[in-house]
């Protein structure tokens, strides 16, 4: 139940990439500008997750958790019946303040009920079903597009969330609300603001949504607002996203080697449907089909990933498929148009292999230094890194492919460069992990031995 709150919120964002030519025809527009209904739910989500845990503690996570879902079921709702890109980006926006509670409380559940001997195969478990969504995305998008419209690709989310909202209340157990303390409205403003400017400035990265004097001022006001709310947070008990985090070894790798490893993550399902649609000038059914290979080396990358942890530990195996996965995201540059569909196909598993089993051991380090009662705080604070850097791998893409076209048509080498580019940025996630102790998180290793 738990999981099937990632599975949509992910399906969507990864459905969305194959169906933005498609949808961007329908509105009449360029589907780089329609990047905005991928980034318009991500940064909801990351503007308000902050005050997730803060809510999930003062009113019990089980109500929280299933009125999140039922505001983002609400948000499919709406972006199915949008007739605009406005009106699509607004459902996106509605679908995010019920992400921005439904997949954070979820994993709050999962980690303060679960002993951290057995994080790892908690973790890996609430993950399995929903690794399905982002690689399940593109091939049931192009499905559908071939069979009816884009827009059952958010109506699909009805049935899936309604069982799921059944199943929580009659399994997931209540949890007591906890005393949260005052809410750090400070916090939380100066935070929204540094992050709404942020993304004003990612935007206009690549398009004409603003004037270049427009930017620049978004951009001074997303480093004034960041400047306040670090001095805030150094001074306040109990801020609204504890930055005090970042200075344990453990949780700063992972956050840091995370967040570089998800622009690639947030870039793949936008620019790997746009680069066989447009460039290749495959159909959006056999672009879906194509990737469903990712799909399938991410299914298997769990008991592969479980294994590179037994036999190398967390850092060997971090490092190792770190830098496979930033190779893989590199490969594509090299496609041509009579690149066979088998070689892409093949591609796309290795991909999803790599990174799949690196998240396998990225996520649950970062824990490792967390007590019980601080879980629900760090993974605020994780939550935020992961959707504003998912986002970021969106714009990025977007900014990189517009700068490398000059705005014009885009071409094969303007994708060849974008992926050279972020196969180095995601080279870089393997960086924070070389530094770790080779015996990091030993105990975690399902209870074995170092050196079983």
């Amino acid at each position: 139940m738990l999981a099937s709150s990632l599975f949509m919120d992910l399906l969507d964002t990864a459905a969305l990439g194959t169906a933005l030519p498609s949808m961007a025809k329908e509105f009449n527009t360029d589907p780089l500008e329609l990047k905005v209904a991928l980034t318009a739910y991500l940064v909801t989500v990351a503007i308000l997750v902050p005050a997730s845990g803060w809510i999930a503690d003062r009113f019990g996570a089980r109500r929280v958790f299933c009125i999140a879902m039922s505001l983002f079921l609400a948000g499919s709702v709406c972006c199915g019946l949008s007739s605009s890109v406005d009106q699509l980006v607004a459902a996106r926006v509605l679908q995010g303040v019920g992400g921005a509670m439904m997949t954070p409380i979820a994993r709050i559940i999962l980690i303060a009920a679960t002993p951290k001997e057995r994080l790892v195969q908690a973790l890996n478990a609430f993950t399995f079903p929903a690794v399905i969504g982002p690689l399940l995305g593109p091939p049931l998008a192009g499905l559908l597009m071939s069979v009816g419209s884009w827009r059952w690709i958010f109506f699909i989310n009805i049935p899936i969330g309604l069982v799921a909202l059944l199943l929580t209340r009659k399994i997931v157990p209540r949890l007591a609300p906890r005393p949260p303390g005052r809410f750090d409205l400070i916090g939380f403003g100066t935070a929204a603001i540094a992050i709404l400017a942020l993304l004003a400035v990612a935007e206009s990265a690549g398009s004409h949504i603003l004037s270049t004097t427009a930017t620049l001022w978004a951009a001074a006001l997303a480093a004034v607002a960041i400047t306040l709310f670090v001095i805030h947070t150094r001074r306040v008990a109990d801020p609204i996203l504890d930055l005090r985090f970042l200075q344990r070894q453990t949780y700063r790798a992972s956050m840091i080697g995370g967040a570089l490893g998800r622009v690639g993550l947030g870039a793949t399902p936008f620019i790997i449907p746009l680069f066989l649609q447009v460039a290749l000038g495959w159909s959006p059914l056999e672009t879906g089909a194509v990737m469903m290979a990712q799909m399938i080396g991410s299914l298997v990358a769990r008991p592969v990933g479980t294994y590179c942890i037994r036999r190398m530990g967390f850092r060997s195996a971090l490092i190792g498929m770190g830098f496979l996965t930033a190779i893989l995201t590199a490969v594509p540059a090299i496609f041509v148009g009579t690149t066979s569909s088998g070689t892409i196909a093949a591609m796309l598993f290795g991909l999803g292999l790599t990174r799949a089993s690196f998240y396998v051991a990225a996520i649950p380090i970062g824990y490792t230094e967390v007590e019980p009662d601080e879980v629900s705080r760090a993974s605020t604070l994780g939550t935020v890194i992961q959707q504003l850097t998912l986002g970021f791998g969106v714009n990025l893409t977007g900014f990189l492919l517009f700068t490398f076209s000059d705005g014009g048509a885009l071409q094969i080498e303007h994708f060849s460069a974008t992926f050279v580019t972020l196969g180095l940025v995601v080279l870089l996630a393997v960086i924070p992990f070389m530094r770790l102790p080779p015996h990091v998180g030993a105990h975690m290793r399902y209870g074995g031995s170092v050196n079983e």
